[in-house]
Formats: C-alpha cells, sequence, structure tokens
C-alpha cells in the first residue's frame, strides 16, 4: 500500500461505515470527512501563535511527529494524539477533542481546502506524545516571551 491509501485506510476505520467515508473521498478527494475521536486518536487543538512554534520544536527534537491538521485559515493547529488524552488535559486554551467528539479530515494527500494537513498521516498509527507537546508547548512560550523582552 502506498503511504496515502494507508493512511486513508487508517483514517476511515474509525468512522461508523469505513467503507462509505472511503467512497466519499473517491468521489471528491479533496472532501472532508466527518470522523469521530477517541477511538484511534484524540485531538489537542492549539491556537496557531503557540501551534507553529510548537510544531517547530517538535520537528526539531523528534524523528516523526503525528499528524498535525491546520483550520480556521490556518488559526488553529490539530494535534493527533492518543485516546483519552482529551479526558486528562488540563492545558488553558487548548481545546481537546476527545470522545463524543468528531473532527473535520481532509482526504490524506491532497491540496488545501477548508481544514488540511501539515503533517499527514503515514497510516502506521503514530501519534504526537502528549507529554512531549506540552514540553514543545512551554518551549514555545518561552522563546516568545524572550523575544519579547
Amino acid at each position: 500500500m502506498t503511504g496515502a491509501k494507508t493512511a486513508v485506510e487508517w483514517l476511515a476505520s474509525v468512522a461508523p461505515d469505513p467503507r462509505a467515508c472511503r467512497r466519499a473521498w473517491q468521489r471528491d478527494p479533496r472532501g472532508v470527512a466527518l470522523l469521530p475521536a477517541g477511538r484511534a486518536w484524540d485531538v489537542l487543538v492549539l491556537p496557531a501563535e503557540l501551534g507553529y512554534p510548537a510544531l517547530d520544536v517538535l520537528t526539531r527534537v523528534l524523528d516523526q511527529v503525528g499528524p498535525v491538521l491546520a483550520g480556521f485559515g490556518d488559526g488553529r493547529l490539530g494535534f493527533l494524539v492518543p485516546p483519552g488524552t482529551a479526558a486528562r488535559w488540563l492545558g488553558t486554551g487548548v481545546v481537546a477533542a476527545g470522545a463524543g467528539t468528531w473532527i473535520v479530515v481532509p482526504y490524506p494527500g491532497h491540496g488545501p481546502g477548508i481544514v488540511r494537513w501539515l503533517i499527514p498521516p503515514d497510516g502506521s498509527g503514530t501519534l504526537t506524545d502528549p507529554v512531549l507537546l506540552e514540553l514543545a508547548m512551554h518551549e514555545a512560550a518561552a522563546l516568545a516571551a524572550e523575544e519579547d523582552g
């Protein structure tokens, strides 16, 4: 399987009807699907002012970062993290989407739309470690405070 096809299979596996989800993406590969969080992944949504610097920190220190979404005109970043993270997350200013939440998910490997992949899934199930994400957020905030003077 190619990376994009594997990613499609991995993402669609959480849909109530995976075949219907894949068919919808095949008809309009630039489209999006609503997929339930809390099964294979939760999502931590950060404002761009914190999300982009935190992503920069993560990409410098990790060989592989989990999938990351950008949406709302790139005003927010969504980091896919292990299921159950949302129920335990206490960070201020971060929206935690877990079980019972639906996420707008674009077709992997295709151009930008209302939501796009900054780091697309590769189908392996790699997710961002929430502890490392939190540390990256602290590092990003510290760097921003240093720049501000």
